[in-house]
C-alpha cells in the first residue's frame, strides 16, 4: 500500500494507492481544522512580536498554551501582538503577520515579551513600552524571556521584583534598571515574583510557559502537554 499526498488549489486529497490497482480519492482539510476562533470566554495569552524577535521564544509559549485538553478542548487564545500589522521578520528570516496591534489588542490575561538580539530600538520604542505598562494593568501574569528583560526594565512595571535575563546579560541589566532585582544567571534558568516571571530565553522559553500553564490549569494538564510535545525526550536525549 502506497500513501501519496498530493494538492490542488482548491482542496487537498490523499491518494491511495492499493496495489497498483484502484486510487480512492480521500478530502482532507488541512487549513480549517486547524483553525482556533477567539472565544472571548477563555483566557487570552499574548505574544509581543517586533522585527529581530528570536522565533523560538514566540513559538515555545504557542506551542504550549496552543495544545488542546485531553478531551482535545481548545482552552486558550494564542495571540500574536506588534505595533502595526505589516509582517514582522524575526532573527532567522521568518515572516509573522501579527493578530493584533498595540491600539486593537483585546484583553489578556497574560503577556509574553521576548527579545532579540539588539534591544536597542525596542526598549527605546515609547509606544511599545507604554503598551507593556497599559497591559500590565489588566494582565495577571506578565511574563520575559531573554533579553525581553530590558524592556521590563525600561517599562518599571517591575521595580522591586527578582528578574533573570540572557546567559551574560544580569550585569548591564541591573546597571541600567537599578530597581530591579536582577537574579545571577549561572545559577537561575528560571524565575517567579508575584504575577512576574522570567528566563534565560531560547529553549528555557519552555520553561517560563510550561510553568504558568501548570498555574493556570493543573498539574495534570501540563505533564499531558508535556507529553504531547515530547518533552521528556529532549529531557533524556543522549549525544
Amino acid at each position: 500500500m502506497t500513501l501519496v499526498i498530493g494538492c490542488n488549489t482548491k482542496e487537498s486529497k490523499i491518494k491511495l494507492k492499493v496495489e497498483n490497482t484502484t486510487q480512492v480519492e480521500i478530502p482532507s482539510d488541512t487549513l480549517t481544522k486547524h483553525l482556533k476562533p477567539f472565544n472571548p470566554e477563555l483566557p487570552t495569552i499574548g505574544l509581543l512580536m517586533f522585527n529581530g524577535v528570536l522565533q523560538g521564544e514566540v513559538i515555545a509559549t504557542s506551542d504550549v498554551f496552543g495544545k488542546p485538553n485531553q478531551n482535545m478542548e481548545q482552552l486558550f487564545n494564542v495571540i500574536t501582538i506588534a505595533e502595526t500589522k505589516k509582517p514582522i521578520t524575526t532573527e532567522e528570516g521568518m515572516h509573522f503577520i501579527p493578530d493584533y496591534t498595540f491600539g486593537n489588542t483585546p484583553k489578556l490575561t497574560a503577556l509574553f515579551v521576548p527579545s532579540g538580539y539588539d534591544m536597542y530600538a525596542q526598549v527605546r520604542n515609547e509606544k511599545m513600552v507604554d503598551f507593556i505598562r497599559r497591559k500590565n494593568e489588566e494582565a495577571e501574569y506578565i511574563v520575559s524571556n531573554c533579553a525581553g528583560a530590558q524592556l521590563i526594565g525600561a517599562s518599571g512595571i517591575a521595580d522591586g521584583h527578582k528578574i533573570v535575563t540572557y546567559i551574560g546579560g544580569g550585569k548591564q541589566l541591573q546597571k541600567d534598571y537599578p530597581n530591579l532585582k536582577v537574579q545571577n544567571y549561572s545559577l537561575v534558568t528560571f524565575v517567579e515574583d508575584g504575577k512576574f516571571s522570567s528566563s534565560n530565553g531560547n529553549l528555557t522559553s519552555y520553561i517560563s510557559a510550561l510553568n504558568l500553564l501548570e498555574k493556570m490549569t493543573s498539574v495534570r494538564h501540563r505533564e499531558f502537554v508535556e507529553s504531547y510535545l515530547y518533552i521528556d525526550r529532549l529531557q533524556n536525549w543522549k549525544r
